[in-house]
């Protein structure tokens, strides 16, 4: 019986190294509102929990003692964390930064394992159509994405400051990771031939581009790779 509860107790644990860290191999953006290492004690719990429900074959004592287990150690991390910067970070995470002063980092889409339109389709669910408004993107330790807009993009009542506002337009990704997206381009009535004089003109390569948008009035906003290392974020 104790070799049991011994061998329960060894399992518990490499089982929950093994979830943490291929959770964490995955990435942010599949962990909703949840720190990776919360994330894996919830669905750790809840299987132990529900194996010790269904399956009447099992012994109940042993899902018990591995639910305890679980239960004992995120107890524990989260004091550690509370007490460790250095702790916290590993167990929690640390926010990323994707764009940095108006600047779309491609590191920072690597490390939260997006492609550009993934990130692309949370700014746009955020109301951010064209991300040269956007001064700073970040993707918090949850895997929501938290935006700062350019001051001239703030929110503010367009009808108490007497303004006539601009009209809103649809913007076509024309270039995703150096490859030029032909029928976005078709339905800007525009093709290859005209980007590529577009592109000569501003002294750009292709193959040397993230992300480039075309909008209605022409207006083409290029994105570079680039290397360049994230600035750190407040905790």
């Amino acid at each position: 019986m104790e070799n049991e509860l011994l061998q329960v107790s060894i399992r518990s644990i490499i089982s929950l190294v093994t979830l943490f860290l291929v959770t964490k191999m995955i990435g942010k953006k599949q962990v909703s509102e949840l720190s990776l290492f919360d994330y894996v004690i919830g669905i750790s719990i809840g299987n132990f929990a529900a194996e010790m429900t269904i399956n009447l074959d099992s012994d109940i004592l042993h899902g018990t003692l591995a639910v305890v287990i679980f239960g004992v150690i995120a107890y524990a991390i989260s004091i550690a964390t509370m007490k460790s910067i250095k702790l916290r970070r590993f167990f929690m995470g640390v926010p990323t930064v994707i764009i940095e002063n108006g600047i779309l980092l491609e590191e920072g889409l690597k490390k939260v394992k997006y492609d550009v339109n993934d990130f692309l389709e949370q700014c746009r669910e955020m109301g951010y159509f064209d991300i040269s408004q956007i001064a700073y993107a970040i993707v918090e330790c949850s895997g929501e994405l938290s935006i700062l807009p350019k001051g001239l993009y703030k929110n503010v009542n367009i009808k108490d400051l007497d303004l006539k506002p601009e009209e809103a337009s649809l913007l076509a990704n024309v270039i995703i990771d150096g490859k030029i997206m032909e029928n976005n381009l078709k339905i800007m009535k525009k093709d290859e031939k005209w980007l590529l004089k577009q592109l000569k003109n501003l002294g750009k390569n292709k193959e040397n581009i993230l992300l480039a948008t075309l909008d209605n009035n022409e207006k083409l906003l290029v994105y570079d790779k680039n290397m360049k290392k994230s600035a750190d974020v407040l905790e």
